[in-house]
């Protein structure tokens, strides 16, 4: 198996790769599709709740871990796990989801004057 833990800087394209070998490998093969769905909902809500403890009104319990660098990077892991399984270049798909929100926001963001009250 190749070092996957470098610590350069990698391709979204690297990346989905990387998880490819390492859940093959290491972790024997992929979980169904409904249970990686599971586990973004789960790895969701632990960023939910660093969020609402760091930025919103509550405070972190004895033992609460706050690694949000951790917990976002989990669900990276999740989305490439299922960009695998399902067949998505994310490479390809991000590029396309880009594209789509300039053409759609060109002038909405910049002219929602919400947006300009700070």
């Amino acid at each position: 198996m190749n070092d996957d833990t470098k610590t350069d800087p990698i391709t979204i394209a690297e990346a989905q790769a990387t998880v490819d070998r390492w859940i093959t490998s290491v972790g024997v093969r992929y979980f169904s599709p409904l249970t990686n769905m599971a586990i973004l909902a789960e790895e969701t809500g632990e960023v939910a709740r660093i969020m609402a403890r760091r930025y919103g009104d509550q405070s972190f319990k004895p033992g609460d871990k706050d690694n949000l660098a951790d917990e976002l990077a989990d669900l990276m892991w999740v989305t490439m796990a299922i960009a695998n399984q399902c067949g998505v270049d994310l490479t390809k798909a991000f590029a396309d989801n880009l594209r789509k929100k300039t053409e759609r926001d060109s002038r909405r963001h910049a002219e929602n004057p919400k947006l300009h009250n700070s």
